[in-house]
């Protein structure tokens, strides 16, 4: 709950610092003395969006801290650890605003944005009047209150599961169905290519061989002659090796002793006779390995010169044909197993819709069910706030699918029985709009929430035994929990735990606002003059003791 509100440089308000209990805090003051800063003020420091211009005149900056007390669990110790800020049993926001407009804000000392202030803002303090629209007069909201009211919150879990769950099926079905729709686009360009490159048969490596063999083959016809001159040299009748055999022979002939002199002539022609065989056999060899048809190096250039149209055709290298080959016969296999794919992929997000639509159904007969108790207990509110003949219904209708179910949720009205209904904001008046809002919120407050309510001017409108129902219903709210008032109502004011007068003065030619806790006696002057005006008499003085 709200405990401290430190506002200086703020408007009409140099400096104030207020001290806030639980129960029903009421405020009290004539119309323009400032009561709507207040409102102001605690709005900027908790990030809402309001007045562009906030500092009060010949000051550099203006600067509002709000202190608020947070029980065990509450929600708001989470939103903290999130964001990273430390978390303890008090919470102090600072804001400030500089005359050029330049806004900084701290949340328990630490800088922070506006926005991590209106995440908090919505676990900390609830605004109800006839112009808010963040609150019950806004139908986007009325289906969570429902929720809310209805004890939902497990269904709601399952549900946004299913919903995520739902999704991903019929974008896995919707992905496979463009997949295959886009295969099938190319269906015979992939039978007629996987055809022509498996009658191909590319393999890995196959245009280096094939470019080798070309070269040699190639080249043979250049050097062959050569080669063959080469071994005619060394094997003919008159070659080296002829020539080295005939002369061995006249040298062995020779006997004697001359013949020892020839010992180791012999030895080495023997040894060169040996190696140019050897020579000669080499030759012989290359010769052979050499040696090719025309045909063979025709059938080489047409299988090279194949393999290498078909790469530059499909824009891949020569040695990938043999992959690319694979993944055009595995796209080919998809589009031949789709069938059975789209049938399995479409019966997934049958089921998955059929879970998510079966909890859609439960959760909108829960919401049906709440709302007939709802409608029960606001029609039980309205009787004290003297609108009896009054119907507040709560209508469900159909809507979109998501993931918190296909309802749509607004709360209607109708001030008298047979005339038309509609939306709260545009079928009641001032204070008929005011005492339906009051009836409504007394319904949905089914607990503590830790949250600080407040009500402007919710009573506008209402006098007489209905104020003082009204009041007595703030009072209830205020015994659950903290409620601030801005009321004109003496009724309303009387029935306050805690009382603070706003008023306005001029001093030295500057106007303030002030804020005043009143004692007991103050509070009788005060409840006296919202009764008579101005001039207080003893009989509204009376009347004030008799209220109060």
């Amino acid at each position: 709950m709200l405990r401290h509100l430190d506002i200086r440089d703020i408007l009409l308000i140099d400096h104030l610092e207020l001290e806030f209990e639980p129960g029903l805090n009421v405020l009290t003051g004539e119309t323009g003395a400032g009561k709507s800063i207040l409102l102001d003020s605690l709005g900027f420091v908790l990030g809402w969006r309001g007045r562009a211009e906030l500092v009060r005149s010949g000051a550099e900056q203006g600067e509002v801290t709000a202190a608020f007390e947070l029980p065990t669990g509450h929600p708001v110790n989470t939103l903290l650890e999130e964001a990273g800020f430390p978390v303890d049993d008090e919470l102090i926001l600072r804001r400030i605003n500089t005359k050029d407009g330049r806004k900084t804000a701290y949340i328990n000392s630490r800088r922070a944005s506006g926005e991590v202030l209106r995440k908090l803002s919505e676990h900390l303090v609830e605004l109800h009047g006839q112009h808010d629209d963040r609150g019950l007069l806004n139908p986007r909201g009325h289906r969570a209150l429902l929720d809310t009211y209805a004890g939902l919150a497990p269904k709601l879990t399952e549900l946004r599961k299913l919903w995520r769950a739902r999704g991903v099926a019929f974008a896995t079905l919707a992905e496979a169905q463009d997949r295959i729709a886009k295969a099938r686009e190319e269906e015979e360009f992939l039978r007629h290519a996987v055809a022509e490159l498996s009658e191909m048969a590319p393999q890995p490596g196959e245009d280096a061989a094939l470019d080798k063999a070309r070269r040699r083959m190639q080249a043979a016809e250049k050097v062959g002659e050569d080669i063959t001159r080469a071994l005619s040299a060394l094997r003919s009748d008159k070659g080296a090796e002829g020539t080295s055999h005939e002369a061995l022979r006249w040298l062995e002939s020779v006997g004697g002793e001359p013949a020892e002199l020839l010992v180791e002539t012999i030895t080495a022609l023997e040894r060169a006779t040996h190696e140019l065989a050897l020579a000669a056999d080499g030759v012989e060899r290359s010769l052979a390995e050499l040696s090719f048809s025309p045909a063979e190096l025709e059938a080489c250039e047409e299988r090279l010169f194949a393999i290498r149209a078909m790469a530059r055709k499909h824009e891949v290298q020569p040695d990938e044909l043999d992959t690319f080959t694979h993944e055009l016969s595995r796209r080919l296999t998809l589009i031949d197993g789709s069938d059975a794919e789209l049938s399995d992929l479409q019966q997934a997000a049958a089921q998955a819709d059929a879970r998510y639509q079966a909890a859609a159904d439960k959760l909108s007969a829960a919401r049906k069910k709440a709302a007939a108790k709802l409608d029960k207990a606001v029609m039980g509110e309205l009787a004290p706030l003297k609108m009896e003949r009054a119907v507040f219904t709560t209508e469900i209708t159909a809507s979109e699918p998501g993931a918190e179910g296909h309802d749509m949720v607004s709360f209607t009205v109708a001030t008298n029985p047979g005339a038309p209904s509609g939306p709260l904001a545009k079928i009641a008046s001032g204070g008929e709009l005011s005492r339906f809002m009051l009836a409504l919120k007394v319904c949905l407050t089914n607990e503590v929430s830790g949250v600080t309510m407040i009500f402007d001017e919710i009573d506008r409108g209402v006098g007489g035994a209905t104020a003082d129902a009204v009041g007595r219903r703030l009072q209830a709210l205020g015994n659950e929990g903290q409620v601030l008032v801005v009321t004109h109502s003496p009724q309303v004011a009387a029935l306050g735990a805690h009382h603070w007068r706003v008023s306005k003065a001029v001093e030295k030619g500057v106007t303030l606002s002030t804020v005043t806790a009143l004692s007991s006696e103050e509070r009788i002057d005060e409840v006296a003059r919202m009764i008579s005006g101005d001039r207080i008499t003893d009989e509204a003085r009376s009347a004030a003791k008799a209220l109060l």
